[in-house]
């Protein structure tokens, strides 16, 4: 029997496409979504529109995308050596090292936004300290530890807004830091932890669940489970909340609390879950034809570059100079007509898929700056 068992634990875990694939089309659609934002002329941003509507709900998920599949893929590949102690799972130092990373690239960008950089990296400190209490406390099951995290932060977001400018911490202490250096300088909240922390958490509780059921990854009836929860929560989360909002009330007539005001959280990750769903099923019918090295696959390998060179080239972070000032209310107004924002938009989206197509070249070429700073951070967090 324990042969058996060995055998089944031995087996390799099978090559995830989807999760590239998801994040290749988050990032993707957060290019797009960022350019037209930025320079659509104001009387086609028409709410009764179909095709104006419908670029607004895509938008809407775009984050959530990005975040889950970012808590998904970290922790499908940390348990990867669940065997080993905390600090001894060099998925763990990377994963300190990641957390800096982000904060100093986001703040770097823009130091005195939040951006979901940092949103992220507070995502991945969240996974690394409940893996580690998971790790003292194995009675519970790795995923339900991440369930109850994403229901409790999304549960905490009516409570946050009642508090000094919407922030929990840790953007309520990175505000205080931003006045303290700059009192005219008015923070900008991005991306708060809570809610979209969650989105991370459900994300690491799916990661957990794909890792334990990976011989099942790629059959039909594992996507057909997933299509499922994201349908009921896209479609039936009013009657699904709402009715536990009632069952509440009837168990404990004082519960005043009302879960049907956090619909749209859950609204999103049922679209999250539909999506990924859809994608599982692509990566089992076509993954085969699918290189490890595609375009599509790379772009999202380096979601963290082109998030940093898109706020360089888009915004002018860092550098001062960007196409902000030239796409961005010219003489008072947004300059551009649907299909010259769509135009420029695809010219956007090319240049990132050029770079991306010529990264290791363009990697090679900046050794000379990069081998010594990832060295560097790596004798920091013991990598070898």
């Amino acid at each position: 029997m324990s042969e058996g068992i060995n055998q089944v634990k031995e087996q390799p875990k099978v090559r995830l496409k989807f999760i590239d694939m998801a994040r290749s089309i988050a990032i993707l659609l957060m290019l797009e979504g960022h350019f037209i934002d930025s320079s659509l002329i104001m009387e086609a941003r028409d709410p009764n529109s179909i095709v104006f509507s419908t670029w607004l709900f895509i938008r809407s998920f775009t984050a959530a995308i990005f975040l889950t599949v970012t808590g998904l893929i970290f922790v499908y590949l940390l348990i990867k050596k669940r065997e080993e102690s905390w600090f001894s799972n060099i998925r763990i130092r990377k994963g300190f090292k990641r957390v800096v990373e982000l904060f100093f690239w986001g703040y770097l960008v823009q130091w005195y936004a939040f951006h979901v950089l940092e949103c992220i990296g507070v995502g991945i400190l969240s996974i690394l300290l409940i893996y580690g209490v998971y790790k003292l406390v194995k009675v519970i099951p790795l995923w339900i530890y991440f369930l109850c995290a994403g229901i409790g932060i999304f549960a905490l977001y009516p409570y946050v807004q009642t508090l000094p400018h919407n922030m929990a911490i840790p953007e309520s202490i990175w505000y205080s830091v931003v006045k303290l250096f700059d009192d005219s300088r008015t923070p900008v909240l991005w991306f708060s932890s809570v809610p979209f922390v969650g989105f991370t958490m459900f994300g690491a509780m799916f990661g957990a669940l794909l890792h334990d059921f990976h011989l099942h990854v790629k059959k039909l009836i594992f996507p057909a489970f997933v299509a499922i929860a994201g349908i009921m929560l896209f479609f039936f989360n009013g009657e699904i909340l709402g009715g536990l909002d009632d069952l509440f009330k009837s168990i404990y007539p004082s519960y005043n609390y009302r879960l049907i005001n956090l619909n749209w959280l859950y609204e999103r990750l049922g679209m999250v879950l539909m999506v990924l769903s859809l994608l599982m099923y692509i990566d089992k019918i076509w993954g085969d034809r699918i290189g490890e090295k595609s375009l599509f696959i790379k772009v999202g390998q380096n979601t963290l570059t082109i998030y940093v060179l898109h706020m360089v080239l888009l915004y002018g972070s860092i550098l001062g100079v960007g196409l902000y000032p030239f796409i961005n209310k010219i003489n008072g107004v947004h300059p551009l007509n649907p299909w010259e924002a769509t135009f420029g938009a695809v010219v956007f989206i090319a240049f990132f898929l050029f770079l991306i197509k010529h990264i290791e070249w363009i990697k090679r070429k900046l050794s000379f700056v990069l081998t010594p700073i990832k060295t560097f951070f790596n004798f920091i967090f013991l990598i070898r």
